[in-house]
């Protein structure tokens, strides 16, 4: 039987990781727990949001064929969360499968990022 890992972290490469922090911060609730110029990370829990700066970022296309990661959030009213997200600088795409079970928005830099009421 192979070794079982534990889940620690989730690391999204970004263009500036204090500004996405900082949205995040404001998503989730979670705190900034270390921070420099080139990284930021969110929570204390068992599973932490990190953000690290790579140099010639380019976000994902949406819609496209290429495999992505998304994060998924569940929300109790899924159009204020959407109103709430793209006051801080979320946008939501033209293209939104899932016949309304949930809506797909892009954070700042780009990101995917569904909510689920």
């Amino acid at each position: 039987m192979p070794a079982t890992a534990q889940l620690t972290t989730i690391v999204l490469d970004c263009a500036d990781p204090g500004p996405l922090a900082e949205f995040y911060r404001k998503v989730t609730g979670w705190e900034v727990t270390s921070s420099d110029a080139d990284s930021a990370y969110l929570g204390e829990g068992p599973i932490q949001l990190a953000f690290y700066r790579v140099e010639g970022y380019e976000p994902p296309a949406w819609p496209s064929p290429a495999k992505q990661a998304h994060l998924d959030f569940q929300v109790d009213d899924v159009e204020l969360a959407v109103k709430q997200l793209l006051d801080l600088g979320a946008t939501k795409p033209e293209f939104q499968p899932g016949e309304g079970r949930w809506t797909v928005l892009a954070d700042p830099q780009g990101h995917l990022l569904c909510l689920v009421g």
